[in-house]
């Protein structure tokens, strides 16, 4: 009796702390539908739903890290260092996506904006014909929320290139023409930044 007592007190243990951690990575999720416009030879325009899902954000210490390491030794450099980081995803429906290397949080005149890099998906094709477009490594989203109306809009930069240029800025450069618009933006529990 006490064996089996134990056990169940064990197992609902269990259960709770699994739930716990389930509901603590859950985050911020947000989506939308992504406007993305074409480039080169491919000009047509794409709609594709969208979830940015935010599980965590980039430390001041990391983000001096990062901009110290972009400076000195370039995209490629920062690509290693951020490549093992995962505070979230940012995923195309239908797809897996990709796990969120760096994201910045902040509050602007009452709206949280938050912005994601992460290395963004290369095909097979892009590298084998060593198209121009593998000098954009990353994904760059910016999305500004009303935190009262949990909706917003933003922009995406699908294929990002990113430089530094001084005084804590980078510039953010999109291979394709026009950067792409997030469009019917709505936000799930923004009250976790």
């Amino acid at each position: 009796m006490k064996k089996t007592l134990h056990f169940c007190t064990l197992l609902i243990l269990f259960t709770f702390v699994f739930c716990y951690s389930a509901l603590a990575q859950r985050g911020t999720t947000i989506t939308g539908t992504a406007v993305i416009y074409g480039s080169g030879f491919n000009t047509r325009t794409v709609t594709r739903p969208f979830t940015l899902t935010v599980t965590g954000r980039t430390s001041d210490r990391e983000t001096a890290a990062y901009l110290d390491t972009l400076q000195v030794r370039g995209q490629d450099a920062l690509m290693q260092q951020m490549g093992s980081r995962s505070l979230g995803r940012f995923s195309f429906t239908g797809s897996v996506g990709e796990p969120l290397n760096a994201v910045f949080v902040e509050q602007i005149g009452g709206d949280t904006l938050i912005r994601a890099v992460f290395r963004r998906w290369v095909g097979f094709g892009e590298i084998r014909r060593g198209l121009r477009s593998v000098d954009y490594p990353f994904s760059y989203v910016e999305v500004r929320i009303d935190p009262r109306t949990k909706r917003g809009e933003g922009v995406i930069y699908p294929a990002a290139k990113l430089r530094f240029r001084g005084e804590n800025t980078i510039e953010i450069e999109d291979f394709g023409t026009l950067p792409g618009r997030l469009i019917g933006v709505r936000a799930q529990n923004v009250s976790s930044f």
